[in-house]
């Protein structure tokens, strides 16, 4: 007799000769039923010869031969492939082309209902999900990959080689007399740093076409100093630009600050309680400044040109400010203390908040900093580097009204976000 299916992925099949256990046989048959549905919703919202009564009957086909006697699944998949075939046939013969993609699907569903028929639940509705995103994303994956250039192909297998080939080959020790540098716990910062650079870029390719502010938000996720360089190129240098530019170029420190928090969340969550707060509201009153001055700055979709994170001189170069700044406050904080770190992390961010960010958390991992020495430090590097921008914006604008404009709309969120660091500092 079929036991109740224990947690995780173990079932036993269900004896001929005993009932079934109603419940179980019940939820097993429901969860195939489900599966196939949410697959079949999609294939009949495209339209396609086979819907969404097939794939739940499918999906049901598998779990039901399971539960009688896992050897009938090879019948159920002979049927299966039987009417791929047919489908397949017959829309050759209408209009010459093939149903290849949701004939796999249909095969795959099958599969699903089989797990579900073992009890497998998490393994056939995640799979499930994932195949469902993949068919609803056909135009936006067609259009991903006929825009992949050979930089960005070249990024991707970087990343897989800094992550699964040189990452397993580096010692989990301290290298050097100072217990400095332990090459495999700053290699994990490099990979992370890197992988959600180029997440983040990818997302702005994906999404920043859809306008200015979207562009501006994204890019200052994937690097907001060059985000900004190349926003400021937008302008052309004359009087009158400060409505159009301030709220725009802010974007760019919203994204900043949101980044930052997730690096601290990702290597110290401990931290994260004490930088939230200023974060969090420093990001919520620029943007509400934004969304108030969105209807007079109107501009024009931007496409920025920001080339992958990933690349190996990009990496390295990444690599080697990580190391300096966490060797360097490894070395302050040993003979200055906390504050030492604390005027380290401010003048970091001028030259990288990601990586002094990274440089707080590591340190806290390895327990040389309290958490909260971290929190505070991930807010001056931001406030550090919000401040950082202001020659570029100069720069390339050449315009006093903008350089005022963001100065003091700056300065006023930074003092903002001090004071709440302040109040959670006592709260702490």
């Amino acid at each position: 007799m079929l036991e109740p299916a224990p947690s995780g992925d173990h079932a036993e099949g269900v004896s001929f000769s005993e009932p079934f256990p109603h419940t179980e046989v019940a939820v097993r048959i429901a969860v195939s039923l489900g599966v196939g549905l949410l697959v079949g919703l999609e294939r009949e919202w495209a339209h396609k010869e086979i819907g969404v009564r097939t794939f739940a009957i499918t999906a049901l086909l598998g779990a039901l031969a399971t539960m009688l006697d896992p050897s009938l699944l090879v019948a159920a998949l002979l049927g299966a492939l039987l009417l791929v075939a047919f489908v397949n046939v017959q829309s050759l013969l209408r209009d010459r082309s093939l149903e290849l993609t949701t004939s796999v699907a249909l095969l795959v569903t099958l599969l699903l209902g089989a797990l579900t028929g073992l009890g497998h639940f998490f393994t056939a509705v995640t799979s499930a999900i994932a195949m469902t995103m993949l068919l609803a994303w056909k135009l936006e994956l067609a259009r991903f990959a006929g825009d992949l250039q050979p930089e960005e192909i070249r990024s991707a297998v970087l990343l897989g080689l800094l992550s699964f080939v040189i990452y397993p080959l580096l010692p989990d020790r301290f290298v050097d007399p100072w217990a400095l540098l332990n090459p495999r716990e700053a290699w994990v910062m490099v990979v992370v740093i890197a992988g959600i650079g180029f997440g983040n870029y990818w997302l702005l390719r994906l999404y920043g076409p859809r306008g200015t502010y979207y562009a501006a938000f994204l890019g200052g996720l994937v690097n907001s100093t060059a985000a900004t360089a190349e926003l400021t190129r937008a302008f052309d240098g004359k009087s009158g630009t400060a409505s159009l530019a301030v709220p725009v170029l802010l974007v760019t420190v919203v994204a900043m600050f949101a980044r930052n928090l997730l690096i601290l969340a990702i290597f110290a969550p401990a931290a994260v309680r004490l930088a939230a707060p200023p974060l969090a509201t420093m990001a919520l009153a620029v943007s509400a400044w934004v969304w108030l001055r969105a209807d007079r700055a109107r501009m024009r979709t931007l496409q920025l040109g920001l080339s992958s994170p990933v690349s190996l001189g990009r990496v390295l170069g990444f690599a080697v400010i990580f190391l300096v700044i966490a060797s360097a406050g490894t070395l302050v904080q040993r003979y200055f203390g906390g504050l030492g770190f604390l005027l380290l992390s401010a003048v970091g961010g001028v030259v990288s908040s990601a990586s002094t960010t990274a440089t707080a958390a590591a340190l806290v991992v390895a327990r040389r900093i309290t958490p909260e020495t971290a929190a505070v430090a991930a807010v001056l590097t931001s406030v550090a580097s919000a401040f950082a921008n202001l020659p570029v914006v100069y720069w390339g604008t050449k315009d006093r009204g903008v350089l005022r404009g963001l100065a003091g709309s700056s300065t006023a969120v930074v003092l903002l976000g001090l004071g709440v660091l302040a109040l959670a500092w006592r709260g702490w």
